[in-house]
């Protein structure tokens, strides 16, 4: 039988040499290393947003509540940390994970900053905490604790000549005051089993054998406009008393005071960059608008410019810059509408017409969701073979606009464009300038909503569309999923 089973053997591997030899590569035992002796297990960490894959989102003053299963083999008690920084700091803070029950520890930390903060869980082997257990069972049952309090002491002493600071500083007092004087058997105990030893050799706890959870975890921070804002939206154009005349920057200031009456924090404006004139659209979007049609503020681009441009009819940049600081004097924020696409006029068509969609007829691609035809508007072609200098041109529109003032973008359509440019654009903007706010105006799906969110848009328009309850459009913290309301996720 042992032959027959030997003869089995070899066949296989005569017949499959590679596959033997990636076997036993596989199979082969892992060297030993510290990693092994990392005992402590942690699971299920929260809040956490795909693995980790996308940061969560806050605002400052709120406190993160972290949870995490942490467990051990044996009977050693466990204790942990949570660990954050602002990304902008080197140095870790730690907060103590308490045990809420079932193996599941909460700790929390308070974000004061704007930006990015990183976080993780570390658990650890409590050896002191673990002696000072087992000494109350010992002496509970009348044992001979003499080796016992020396092994007591013993880690002790590690702690103190392994720490630094004030509790390791306060250890070596009690390493002095444990050997001094030949000190009673009941003394050396009531010193080891002191609340003030117990707290101090908390802080010291060895960490050479510590398990880090194997993510760090971000956590957005914006300011409280990306939780909540009462936006008032007003076409510039419009702005003026007399029905036959063209708004200015200047009217629009002058409606200032009647916008902040009302409470309004946030006065969006839609494109105020030049119109073209190729296709223009009359009035409902009648193709055949006419020389008198004012075109809509969404076919963005002409002679005067594209999007670092402002329509000469609405005033200057100077003139914007004045009712951005007129608006902010008021307690209002001036919302930019961002909008990239553009008309058959704008610089970017004759500049990059690789930056388009070019049709088999030689003429480019306007934009179409059948049966409806916007003839007056280009797309941009993120897929482009240049696709690189175009998001980096793009990049260069929002900086441009931050420069003036603006930290609050209403974004146009964000669910036609790729994720991961807006992943890429917002990270980027964000971590330059922390207090900028997106909104994504993208009437679409509630799936598709929560992924722009978890890419980095703050407040949305569509929460509305798809929560029609009291309870659902009430105000509220968001504890865990993805939340779109108040500008949360996670």
């Amino acid at each position: 039988m042992k032959q027959a089973r030997a003869q089995g053997v070899r066949n296989t591997k005569e017949h499959a040499p590679d596959t033997r030899r990636d076997a036993a590569t596989a199979i082969a035992p892992a060297r030993p290393s510290d990693d092994g002796r990392r005992r402590v297990a942690i699971a299920q960490v929260t809040p956490e947003l795909d693995g980790g894959r996308y940061p969560i989102k806050r605002v400052l003053g709120d406190r993160v509540i972290v949870e995490a299963d942490l467990f051990a083999d044996g009977h050693d008690l466990v204790s942990g940390r949570l660990l954050f920084r602002h990304e902008q700091r080197h140095e870790w803070q730690e907060a103590p994970l308490e045990p809420i029950g079932n193996d599941r520890w909460r700790a929390s930390f308070e974000v004061t900053e704007l930006g990015r903060y990183r976080y993780t869980v570390m658990g650890l082997i409590d050896r002191f905490a673990t002696w000072r257990r087992d000494m109350r069972k010992r002496l509970a049952a009348n044992r001979d604790v003499t080796v016992d309090i020396r092994i007591g002491r013993r880690l002790i002493e590690e702690a103190a000549g392994g720490g630094s600071g004030k509790p390791a500083d306060r250890l070596k007092d009690y390493v002095t005051a444990l050997h001094s004087d030949h000190r009673s058997q009941q003394r050396q105990l009531e010193l080891l089993l002191g609340e003030e030893i117990a707290h101090l050799m908390a802080a010291c706890v060895h960490r050479r054998l510590a398990t880090i959870y194997d993510k760090e975890l971000v956590v957005v921070v914006d300011r409280s406009k990306a939780c909540f804002g009462a936006w008032y939206e007003m076409f510039p154009r419009s702005a003026t008393g007399a029905s036959q005349s063209h708004g200015t920057f200047r009217d629009c200031e002058a409606r200032l005071p009647y916008i902040a009456d009302m409470g309004f924090d946030v006065l969006y404006l839609p494109p105020i960059h030049p119109i073209g004139e190729t296709a223009r659209k009359g009035k409902n979007n009648d193709p055949q608008g006419g020389p008198d049609a004012v075109g809509s503020p969404w076919a963005i681009g002409a002679g005067a410019g594209g999007h670092t441009a402002i329509h000469p009819l609405l005033g200057t940049l100077q003139d914007f810059k004045r009712l951005v600081a007129a608006a902010q004097e008021r307690g209002i924020e001036i919302a930019m509408d961002l909008a990239f696409q553009c008309s058959p006029d704008h610089p970017y068509v004759k500049e990059h017409p690789e930056w388009f969609t070019t049709r088999p007829d030689g003429t480019i691609q306007y934009a179409e969701n059948p049966p409806k035809q916007d003839q007056d508007i280009y797309p941009l072609n993120f897929e482009c073979e240049d696709y690189r200098a175009l998001w980096e041109e793009l990049k260069s529109v929002v900086r441009f606009w931050i420069d003036q003032g603006i930290r609050i973008f209403r974004v146009d359509n964000p669910h036609t464009k790729p994720f991961p440019f807006w992943e890429w654009l917002i990270s980027d903007v964000k971590r330059t300038y922390p207090d900028t706010i997106f909104l994504s105006e993208a009437f679409t799906r509630p799936k598709v909503m929560s992924h722009l969110a978890k890419v980095g848009f703050s407040l949305s328009y569509t929460y509305f569309a798809w929560r029609n309850t009291k309870t659902e459009l009430t105000p509220r913290k968001i504890k865990s999923g993805i939340g779109i309301l108040r500008g949360r996720t996670a």
